[in-house]
């Protein structure tokens, strides 16, 4: 890196830098949002863990060896990358802007290489901030990135009385809610494979018509998911409705989905429950199905012992999805944004480490 001054290095990241990123990631979110969540576990799992395979980073360090940078591109699904470049608060403006640059760069030329191993012609880097971080805008703004979407990060909490029989209405006629099979299913066992195929078909049916829906393959999106150390099989629930209008009579069809995870303890020192996704087809709409799944979540987390529940909601969601949340007494604690560029991938620079 020697347009940032003699000494400073770059790599890829190792076993060995995780507690120093991790540093990096809480140092950022508290300059940005007022407080640090993100945890040392799923640093790992990103860098070496079973998130690695999906991503690629690079590590900026200055003279001194301490861990200034870091960038990241995670292969989410065809023709879309999720970029995220961390710059340290504690640096000098126009230090910081350089650094922020070389990322942005990095970034472009990685997520070129990983389009053209897709056997893609253009990809989308999509990039995303704190609504509350003008540094962060300008940056992404210099790098080509326009501002595209705000999402709500939602939180509601949890009553431990919400866990009792009869604390929410029960679905409407016909509507069930049930977990996917098998998912007492030990470590490193799946479920039911058809009901795994069934919330992924559900929820890509589902999201077909929210913003920047991309095709993800059932393989990618269980091995996403999986990745997670919040990640549990018995927070995977679908929602199946049962219709007589049919010419052979009654029939049972998989009309809803949600998949939940484990958000770390808090500082009341107790965990909570994250909604990962929730997704309705649309011809079932109307029938309170989104609801019932949402209560299933919030009672099982109450029976658990935790505290809360979050979620993310698309601020501008065509099914009215945020005030279905508004209504079930969540609140927006925080609010990001999403960046996009749009990259052909014969014009990537050359930029590699």
């Amino acid at each position: 890196m020697s347009d940032l001054g003699r000494g400073w290095t770059e790599s890829a990241a190792t076993s060995d830098d995780v507690d120093d990123l991790a540093a990096l990631l809480a140092r950022h979110e508290e300059a940005a949002r007022g407080w640090s969540s993100s945890g040392r576990d799923a640093v790992a799992t990103d860098v070496v863990g079973a998130g690695a395979a999906a991503r690629r980073h690079l590590v900026a360090r200055d003279r001194e060896g301490e861990v200034r940078a870091w960038g990241t591109v995670h292969d989410r699904a065809a023709g879309r990358v999720i970029v995220s470049v961390v710059v340290d608060p504690t640096l000098a403006a126009a230090q910081a802007s350089a650094l922020a640059q070389r990322l942005f760069d990095w970034a472009e030329h990685a997520a070129v290489a990983v389009a053209r191993e897709r056997g893609l012609a253009v990809t989308q880097l999509d990039s995303g901030c704190f609504a509350d971080d003008p540094r962060q805008q300008e940056w992404l703004r210099a790098s080509g990135f326009r501002p595209m979407r705000s999402w709500w990060q939602m939180t509601r909490p949890v009553d431990p009385a919400e866990g009792s029989e009869g604390a929410f209405a029960p679905p409407a006629p016909g509507v069930v809610i049930r977990r996917v099979r098998g998912a007492d299913a030990a470590d490193g066992a799946l479920p039911d494979a058809d009901d795994l195929r069934t919330v992924h078909d559900v929820l890509e049916a589902s999201f077909t018509d929210h913003f920047n829906s991309h095709e993800e393959r059932f393989e990618e999106f269980v091995a996403r998911l999986r990745a997670d150390p919040g990640h549990r099989w018995d927070h995977w629930w679908i929602a199946e409705l049962t219709r007589d209008d049919g010419p052979d009579g009654a029939s049972v069809e998989p009309v809803g989905a949600l998949v939940s995870s484990v958000l770390g303890a808090g500082s009341s020192g107790h965990e909570g429950s994250y909604v990962e996704y929730l997704g309705v087809l649309a011809g079932a709409r109307g029938r309170g199905v989104a609801s019932s799944l949402l209560h299933t979540v919030v009672a099982d987390a109450a029976r658990r012992g935790r505290d809360r529940v979050g979620l993310e909601v698309d601020a501008d969601n065509p099914t009215g999805a945020a005030r279905l949340y508004l209504a079930a007494g969540f609140v927006t604690r925080y609010v990001t944004q999403s960046w996009h560029r749009d990259v052909p991938v014969d014009a990537a620079l050359d930029v590699s480490p």
